[in-house]
């Protein structure tokens, strides 16, 4: 992964409604959810909701399939995973990853 890909992933899920877009459509990735599900549970108007949706597809981040007269939305789970990949790819050092757990903001650094 290139990093202008990890920085329109991450320009995309920027803004509150994407990622809860996002989210929504991760949730239901099994069976894929339609732009009147979304409007519906997210309460976000039909035109407002199809930019949102362009811009995430836009940065790979979901597909959209026709399905007769509905769009289904589904996760692009290889880019999900090649992004978490780009994220830790250089985790340690190159040496193997000794954390097993979270590093606390409150902890201070010796």
């Amino acid at each position: 992964m290139r990093n202008t890909q990890a920085t329109a992933a991450f320009n995309a899920l920027g803004h509150e409604p994407r990622l809860n877009i996002f989210r929504l459509i991760v949730q239901r990735a099994a069976k894929g959810v339609t732009p009147s599900e979304m409007v519906e549970l997210l309460g976000i108007p039909a035109a407002t909701l199809s930019f949102h949706l362009k811009e995430l597809a836009r940065a790979g981040l979901i597909q959209a399939t026709r399905d007769g007269r509905q769009i289904i939305y589904t996760p692009q789970f290889a880019f999900m995973n090649a992004l978490v990949s780009f994220l830790s790819e250089n985790c340690c050092g190159g040496e193997p990853c000794t954390l097993t757990a979270p590093i606390s903001v409150h902890r201070k650094v010796k």
